[in-house]
């Protein structure tokens, strides 16, 4: 039977941001979001479609991850309409 993405599970008090890097940058973001020391946890939905997930209180932090990311692979970060 064929894997099919699904979304992660995310309770209260987690923030998540939307992004989508090259497949081959996959490996490289998790390892740059692995060394901010629990900042956030990384889903991927498919290739290279990713959500970030990380407590609230971290979200300025998250955000600024998110811009570095978007300026050094050239990222898209998928935003919600409500955001």
């Amino acid at each position: 039977m064929p894997r099919r993405p699904v979304p992660p599970l995310l309770g209260e008090g987690l923030v998540t941001r939307r992004v989508v890097v090259r497949a081959p940058d996959v490996a490289f973001l998790k390892g740059i979001v692995e060394a901010h020391e629990g900042l956030a946890q990384v889903f991927a939905m498919n290739g290279g479609d990713l959500t970030l997930a990380a407590p609230a209180s971290r979200a300025a932090e998250l955000d600024e991850l998110v811009a570095d990311l978007v300026a050094e692979l050239g990222a898209l970060h998928v935003r919600d309409e409500g955001r």
